[in-house]
């Protein structure tokens, strides 16, 4: 059984959303995506901690473990 339900957004909303969609894509196919996306790490997820240093000091340390 399908069934539909309405979301009511601001005109600039709207438009914010259908600039993000895809045009081979359903409204329904777009939302659903858009709430998938959400579960990965974004960009700047480290700002503001010592997490990204950290990351280059290891990166580092191992290309210099297969230089020797």
């Amino acid at each position: 059984m399908h069934m539909s339900t309405s979301i009511r957004v601001s005109d600039e909303t709207k438009a914010k959303l259908a600039r993000l969609k895809r045009e081979d894509e359903s409204w329904d196919e777009f939302l659903d995506r858009l709430a998938n996306e959400g579960s990965g790490m974004k960009a700047g997820a480290w700002k503001g901690t010592d997490k990204a240093e950290k990351a280059r000091e290891a990166i580092k340390r191992s290309r210099e473990s297969f230089q020797q």
